[in-house]
């Protein structure tokens, strides 16, 4: 398995329990962190999807799907972190 793709699972694990914890807070939380935390989650069923493309991609096709996965993930936190400073 590539660095980069070690890097972005690493990426995922992060996003997925910061996502859980978020959850739970929004739920709870201001409607401006709810309306940011709903556009989020429409990035992560993108990088989901992603990750699926990574997963059936070709070996020469796999580096630009891992790319883009990765930058999609930094908007992703991007975002997180965005909502938790909201709450």
């Amino acid at each position: 398995m590539s660095d980069w793709n070690d890097r972005l699972r690493s990426q995922v694990d992060e996003l997925r329990g910061l996502r859980d914890d978020l959850k739970l807070q929004v739920h709870l939380g201001k409607l401006e962190a709810r309306e940011r935390f709903e556009k989020t989650e429409k990035d992560w069923g993108h990088l989901e999807a992603k990750l699926k493309q990574l997963a059936d991609a070709s070996r020469e096709s796999a580096d630009d799907v891992g790319e883009a996965a990765r930058l999609l993930a930094d908007e992703i936190r991007e975002g997180y972190r965005h909502v938790r400073s909201l709450l």
